[in-house]
């Protein structure tokens, strides 16, 4: 609720207390100037003068709380300002233990569906649309950050320390061992034997050609056709040879791929070689021009197209975000598992945290003038604390009623 109804509100109810003690007051005085004429307006009046005390004594009760009655600095007045910090370390303390707690977390967030609603929400086709454009909007905001003078001076700077620290001989190891695995260099030996079959195909003539241009001029042509002719039935032998399974060639391939990985992985001159040549080719300056080039080329066709209302990447996030959706919707099991996560998550997040948190309401406790505590706190409890008034003031007077009748059967 608004503080200025609040504030309406107990406006109300304190004229309403107010005006019921004066009411008391006003009907005391007249019981009693009428009693010499009706005595049986001394029950009334014990009423009123009941009430009235009641009444009194719950306004005092409660002006106490928040101020000195009348202004007067009556000791044990005024408790909530002059005990302001005590009340925030207070309320900080009972909120750390009695609600930041894991039983208490775990068991308000257990029966939220959270995959189910993201997905329910995200599968539908303007919220999905809403997010890709927002995403796409924020993407000219992350190139001026990249291209900020400072920021890419501390990427690049990270980048070369990360470089620095980082064996990339063993990774490349690594990389090649698992294609070895899977035989992928067996297609790659089949290629390159199947280009060096090509090659010597189309380069039939300048062979011959450079036989002959090679060859002494007494030496018969006859012989320099002969040789070339044996050149190509070995080297064709050769290949066809190579394109057999279990053809030593294979094997030769094999064993110097295995020794390359081995050496990758435990020699120091190859991880010194590999680490030189990745900084000739990245510090070259060729380099670092076309890898700029290929940054504003990459950029300006990012900004075309966030510009344009027919945006390709937005729709391809519109569309992935939507099918993300509906298949999350359609696997409950997905659904449970994502759920479980965030719970947990989310528990051992907050409570971890719940030392901070509550320190929070402490500090901003402290950061108030006693004004300040006061009036909040009036505004939040005080309509209640009016009706305490209220009620002690009938209460009162019915006690009083009940004492003055048993005085007189008495």
């Amino acid at each position: 609720m608004h503080e200025q109804e609040q504030a309406v509100q107990l406006r109300k109810t304190r004229s309403l207390a107010t005006g019921l003690l004066v009411a008391m007051a006003v009907l005391f005085l007249i019981s009693r100037s009428l009693m010499p004429r009706y005595p049986h307006l001394s029950f009334v009046a014990a009423f009123a003068e009941a009430a009235m005390v009641g009444g009194l004594a719950d306004w005092f009760a409660v002006t106490a709380l928040f101020r000195h009655p009348l202004g007067l600095p009556i000791p044990h007045t005024a408790i909530i300002p002059r005990n302001k910090d005590r009340i925030g370390d207070s309320l900080s303390n009972f909120l750390e233990h009695n609600f930041i707690t894991q039983e208490i977390i775990r068991a308000e967030i257990r029966p939220i569906d959270f995959a189910g609603y993201a997905a329910t929400w995200l599968a539908r086709p303007e919220n999905s649309k809403a997010v890709s454009r927002q995403v796409v909007r924020s993407i000219p905001t992350m190139l001026r950050v990249i291209e900020d003078e400072d920021v890419r001076q501390f990427m690049h700077s990270r980048l070369t320390s990360a470089m620095e620290h980082t064996k990339f001989a063993p990774m490349v190891a690594e990389i090649l061992s698992v294609l070895v695995a899977s035989n992928r260099h067996v297609a790659f030996f089949n290629h390159l034997v199947e280009v060096a079959a090509r090659a010597l195909e189309r380069n039939k003539d300048y062979i011959r050609w450079k036989i002959h241009e090679n060859s002494p001029r007494w030496l018969p042509k006859a012989i320099d056709e002969k040789f070339y002719h044996r050149l190509l039935d070995a080297a064709q032998s050769t290949l066809d040879e190579m394109r057999e399974e279990d053809s030593e060639w294979r094997l030769r391939f094999q064993n110097m791929a295995d020794d390359f990985i081995q050496q990758l992985r435990t020699s120091p001159a190859y991880e010194e070689k590999l680490d030189a040549a990745l900084s000739e080719i990245l510090g070259h300056p060729m380099a670092r021009d076309y890898m700029i080039n290929i940054w504003h080329d990459i950029k300006a066709r990012l900004e075309a197209d966030i510009a344009s209302p027919d945006s390709h990447i937005a729709a391809r996030l519109d569309q992935g975000f939507r099918s993300i959706g509906n298949e999350l919707l359609g696997d409950a099991r997905v659904q449970r598992k994502l759920n479980q996560w965030i719970r947990i998550f989310a528990t051992e997040t907050i409570v971890a945290r719940r030392e901070m948190i509550a320190d929070l309401v402490s500090r901003v406790i402290r950061k108030w003038d006693a004004d300040t505590m006061s009036r909040k706190l009036e505004l939040h409890v005080g309509k209640d604390l009016q009706y305490i008034r209220i009620n002690g003031t009938l209460v009162g007077g019915l006690v009083g009623l009940v004492l003055h009748a048993i005085s007189r059967i008495l």
